[in-house]
């Protein structure tokens, strides 16, 4: 059997699928992020052709970026699959941690545990 493809989550897949409809870059996926747009209303912000006074949707976060944070692109452009593998591999190494603390604690004997609580 082929192992499944783990989907991302409902939050992110949104950013996903507005970076594809609306031919964005990850930078420019970032930058909306971080200004706290919503993938759900681009196509109201997007109707450039049918109303030319709008600027189109890649140029409007740009410029929006510059306006608030005063540069033109954030520091480390980071994809949303790269934002997820990393997340996911802070997961397994705090799951690990925690394991291996576990099984630390377990190995020492009750009475050197709790050595401060009976004198």
């Amino acid at each position: 059997m082929a192992k499944k493809k783990k989907k991302a989550p409902d939050k992110l897949q949104i950013w996903i699928d507005a970076r594809k409809k609306y031919r964005l870059s990850h930078a420019q996926v970032q930058m909306a992020r971080e200004l706290g747009l919503n993938p759900r209303k681009f196509g109201g912000i997007a109707n450039y052709k049918q109303e030319p006074w709008k600027e189109p949707l890649p140029q409007f976060i740009e410029r929006l970026y510059l306006k608030r944070f005063g540069k033109t692109a954030p520091d480390r452009v980071i994809s949303i699959e790269e934002h997820l593998a990393e997340d996911q591999k802070k997961k397994l190494e705090k799951r690990a941690r925690k394991q291996a603390e576990a099984s630390t604690a377990s190995d020492q004997p009750s009475g050197e545990r709790f050595s401060d609580a009976a004198d």
